[in-house]
């Protein structure tokens, strides 16, 4: 029977005989890769990604991962091409087949129809004299040593190869694209990742009747009222024109009474916070969270949304924020 240190021992075989096949595949990087992240940058129409058994696995992987990053890419099913999926292929497309002998039947099958349409083809494969190889306009060779399998037989190293190979692709193609954490976000509407870095104060932010103001003549007592009655543990403090002025906070109330047991008839002025910190509304909500977490005077709750001429436009809560998912 296998003992446990010997079953630690086959894991630690398996990830240093792929991290050794990533490094030979680094290696090899050269001239036919620019020529691959040329060919999907011109691409005009989609690139399609083709594969067979574990291949197929990482063709699909591919396929989602330059999607994701501005490469509109598809997968498609390399046995269903030949039953009419392959009507999916237009002449403006780029395909890229995944194979690690480069000789899947299914694949090259498609050749012909894919020279007809005088399609661009990549071939990511483990054979360099493969007839996928030798009709492709691009071969990237998966020179990634031996299988991490004792019989040196089951896809292992080189579908990990694909796999690194594909995403090298796609983060080459974005950074050419030039493609940004807005363009991200665009296509990552509904995870935390876009929500990051889309979200923006104003669509989180308490306003109008749900904002918590008083004008400096107020009372502490009068403040009081409204920091209860708005929950939002704090009120802000506006002038006869409208600009904020201050603040005041759950916590500097709890200050207030252990300072002066009868404050509440004191206005509002004479214990607020002058010249809070504010933020405009078109900031990312995950930047107002940073500002609260990194308060140089210590961590706060809210921050008031101001215009440009400093009048409260929203309130928004370190809470609000957390229950949008961004934290």
């Amino acid at each position: 029977m296998t003992g446990e240190k010997n079953i630690r021992d086959i894991g630690r075989e398996v990830i240093s005989a792929e991290i050794e096949g990533l490094r030979e595949l680094e290696n090899g990087i050269g001239d036919d890769f620019v020529d691959a992240v040329d060919l999907l940058v011109s691409c005009t129409g989609k690139v399609i990604l083709c594969g067979t058994g574990k291949s197929g696995i990482i063709a699909r992987k591919i396929a989602a991962t330059l999607s994701s990053t501005g490469t509109p890419a598809v997968y498609l099913h390399s046995v269903e091409a030949g039953h009419g999926d392959i009507g999916m292929i237009t002449g403006n497309d780029v395909f890229i087949s995944v194979s690690k002998s480069g000789g899947s039947e299914e694949l090259t099958r498609l050749i012909p129809y894919l020279k007809s349409m005088e399609v661009k083809m990549i071939a990511i494969t483990a054979s360099q004299d493969s007839a996928l190889a030798r009709d492709s306009d691009v071969t990237l060779y998966i020179n990634a040593g031996k299988e991490a399998c004792p019989m040196g037989l089951v896809p292992t190293t080189t579908t990990t190869a694909s796999l690194v190979m594909g995403d090298a692709l796609a983060v080459a193609a974005l950074k050419v694209k030039d493609f940004g954490r807005e363009d991200f976000a665009r296509l990552h509407p509904n995870g935390v990742l876009g929500r990051k870095l889309y979200l923006r104060v104003r669509e989180l932010m308490h306003r109008g009747d749900e904002m918590p103001l008083v004008g400096t003549g107020a009372s502490l007592r009068e403040a009081l009222i409204e920091i209860v009655q708005k929950k939002l543990g704090c009120t802000g403090v506006i002038n006869g024109g409208g600009r904020l002025e201050g603040i005041i906070t759950d916590g500097d109330l709890k200050r207030i009474l252990i300072k002066n047991p009868d404050p509440l008839e004191a206005g509002v002025e004479s214990v607020m916070t002058a010249s809070p910190r504010t933020v405009d509304q078109e900031l990312l909500a995950i930047d107002a969270l940073e500002e609260m977490e990194m308060n140089p005077a210590g961590r706060i709750t809210q921050l008031f949304v101001v215009d440009g001429k400093g009048v409260p436009l929203g309130l928004v809560h370190i809470h609000d924020i957390i229950q949008a998912g961004l934290k």
